[in-house]
């Protein structure tokens, strides 16, 4: 409905007090008249016709009046069939108006969670860790570069769709991302953002159907989430993978998750960073136990991963995984090419993996060490337990 309204109207704020307007008149009307056959088109018609009398109200626009007062009908429960059919257009063209590059990438998130996600603006303060008056300020201008830049509403077209797709998904993935382990705070999964991003990609899925990136990125969100269950435990403190009770993973998800891995890595001449990354995924989710994951064809995924998607944070990965199949000594060497380049050395999962590796070395002096700079790196409360934990039980053996 805010996506329908911000193209009739043209403005973000507009709209949205637009569709308070016609929340209200239809707790109002509602309870005499009965629900309409067709809320939401009742729903958008009485808003927009509640827009033109804000504009008229504030006597501001003068040229939108006219504009508005030539869209507008009487309230009622249906809608042209044009109009119809444009519904999931419009959630679109929201999506990717949000996600417009010319927004710096925390201003497309934050937008993204604010309109399309409908998150209150104190939910996404929180998640960037701002003050709520703040973030409000950081929305407005978002908003306001949108309209005074002349950012078009549209889809973009079949040329620019995949150049411009590409942030939609990252934008998407980084409100995954803080939803799954956040950056900060003291719970480690936030329920309600991982749920909205894999409602964004399911989203994307039915409106561009057939898309490997699109298909690659909701199979592995899928494929994470399904573990939700198994990863805290009831006072929320961090269960690692190779100690989940996988019981209580979401077999529904998982099954889901496979089949769409499965038609991503299918998609000839589209071979996808998201598809790679959720075909590891998946190789975790059919393994019974810890034992009989099959690590070397994960090792082997990384390798690909790499080459369409060379990252710091997938070097540590694949070191994790090659320790699995060559050895600690093997991927203590590539953790510690990776910091010598600096750019990473204050990233605290860098320093758990490499003192998790000393440890299994027996080198606990020098893990020690590691695991200390890994607290001191690490934000988030849960995360930060674990490291402690570790460091007593190495304190304990060397002892």
């Amino acid at each position: 409905m805010l996506a329908t309204l911000i193209r009739f109207l043209g403005d973000f704020d507009l709209a949205e007090e637009a569709r308070q307007e016609a929340f209200a008149a239809a707790v109002e009307q509602w309870p005499a008249t009965g629900i309409p056959q067709n809320p939401r088109a009742w729903l958008v018609n009485v808003g927009r016709n509640k827009a033109i009398d804000v504009v008229r109200r504030n006597s501001l626009f003068d040229g939108k009046v006219a504009l508005l007062e030539a869209a507008a009908r009487p309230a009622g429960d249906s809608l042209p069939d044009d109009d119809e059919e444009r519904f999931g257009d419009d959630r679109l063209r929201l999506i990717f108006t949000c996600c417009h590059p010319a927004l710096n990438e925390e201003a497309q998130v934050a937008l993204t969670l604010r309109v399309v996600c409908d998150l209150p603006t104190a939910s996404v303060a929180r998640a960037f860790l701002a003050s709520e008056e703040s973030m409000a300020q950081r929305l407005v201008r978002a908003k306001a570069k949108i309209r005074d830049a002349g950012i078009p509403y549209e889809t973009p077209s079949a040329e620019m769709l995949d150049e411009r797709l590409d942030g939609v998904l990252a934008v998407i993935y980084l409100v995954f991302n803080e939803g799954y382990a956040g950056t900060s705070g003291s719970e480690l999964i936030s329920e309600q953002l991982c749920d909205e991003a894999i409602r964004l990609a399911r989203l994307l899925d039915s409106l561009i159907p057939g898309h490997a990136s699109v298909e690659g990125l909701l199979a592995l969100m899928l494929l994470h989430d399904a573990r939700r269950r198994a990863r805290v435990t009831p006072v929320g403190d961090i269960v690692l993978l190779e100690e989940q009770d996988r019981s209580l993973w979401n077999g529904a998800q998982i099954a889901e998750g496979l089949a769409l891995v499965e038609r991503a890595l299918r998609r000839t001449g589209q071979l996808s960073a998201y598809a790679v990354q959720a075909a590891i995924a998946a190789l975790h989710a059919r393994a019974a136990d810890k034992d009989r994951t099959d690590w070397p064809q994960i090792v082997g995924l990384y390798e690909v991963l790499l080459r369409l998607q060379p990252t710091p944070v997938i070097e540590l990965n694949h070191a994790v995984a090659v320790s699995m199949v060559d050895g600690a000594g093997k991927a203590l060497d590539l953790v510690d090419s990776l910091s010598a380049r600096g750019s990473f050395r204050d990233y605290h999962l860098l320093h758990a993996v490499r003192a998790h590796l000393l440890q299994k070395l027996g080198r606990r002096t020098e893990a020690l060490d590691a695991y200390r700079a890994a607290l001191a790196a690490a934000r988030l409360e849960p995360e930060r337990r674990l490291i402690a934990r570790r460091i007593q039980e190495c304190e304990r053996a060397a002892s």
